[in-house]
């Protein structure tokens, strides 16, 4: 299959179109928490910023979508609008189901222009998901909440994989048809994605700068697993990035770029592991 090729955009808004999950948040099975467990949910730190981003995201793609000349891609995006529409009320629902106290949140403007603002956020997502894929898979195995739980917001995931998916498609897709050879999207991708891990950092680590926002990350995650190291972090994080990406038809791209940094930080941490300590003769 050719990227960029009609077969191409018909596979990648199918494979989004087709997959698509109906559910709404009030109905689905919320478990009954009470004293430890409640407590654990109502500590994890970043409801907000999740309702926040949640919120700005549905707005932002709802618009984007109106502006999608080719029928195909205006109905996808249009569904993804609508799935991060009701991610936003499912945080909402959790936040006030739970007694989860929050700040105010502010209104979510449609910023503009709103084509870039959906390429940044859809780099955003491909670097959050890596991770939000790793926390999750750390904290069902820390039985950090009743497993009820896990299973509401496991298919939520899947959606986040099914939208990273598509936009990598999609961005390659227009790409290809404004005629960029593979050494150009490279570099527009790199481009993007040091502009994601600004926006990121910026927006759960206050003045932190982008070198920091993976440390937070691995902060965030140990707030599930006392004894979590970075190695068994980037382990978990692979694991669950794989079996999520596993599902999709071969012929579709996928993100690359944190998977293989993590491998790489992996395999360095690996062999310093192995790596006998320095005598004393040795350091002089």
């Amino acid at each position: 299959m050719r990227l960029g090729s009609e077969d191409h955009k018909l596979l990648f808004c199918r494979s989004f179109l087709d997959s698509y999950l109906d559910y709404e948040p009030e109905n689905l099975p919320w478990p009954d928490l009470k004293g430890q467990d409640l407590e654990k949910l109502r500590s994890i730190p970043f409801w907000r910023e999740a309702l926040v981003t949640e919120q700005r995201a549905g707005a932002m793609v709802t618009a984007f979508a109106q502006s999608q000349v080719d029928p195909w891609l205006r109905q996808a995006i249009t569904l993804q609008g609508q799935e991060e529409q009701r991610h936003a009320r499912l945080v909402a629902f959790l936040i006030e189901h739970y007694g989860i106290e929050i700040p105010p949140v502010p209104e979510s403007p449609v910023p503009a222009p709103v084509e870039t603002a959906f390429i940044d956020f859809g780099f955003e997502e491909c670097l959050d998901s890596f991770f939000a894929f790793g926390m999750f898979g750390i904290a069902r195995q820390a039985q950090y909440l009743p497993e009820a739980m896990f299973q509401i917001f496991d298919p939520i995931l899947d959606e986040e994989a099914r939208h990273i998916v598509f936009f990598i498609n999609w961005l390659t897709y227009c790409q290809c048809h404004q005629g960029q050879p593979d050494w150009l999207r490279g570099l527009n991708s790199l481009w993007h994605y040091g502009r994601a891990l600004n926006n990121l950092a910026k927006t759960f680590g206050g003045a932190a700068t982008a070198g920091e926002s993976t440390s937070f990350t691995v902060t965030e995650a140990r707030h599930f697993m006392d004894d979590l190291t970075s190695e068994l972090f980037f382990e978990i994080c692979l694991q669950e990035n794989h079996q999520r990406m596993a599902r999709f038809d071969s012929q579709l791209l996928q993100p690359r770029l944190l998977p293989r940094l993590s491998q790489m930080a992996l395999s360095v941490l690996r062999l310093f592991k192995k790596r006998p300590p320095l005598t004393i003769a040795q350091k002089s």
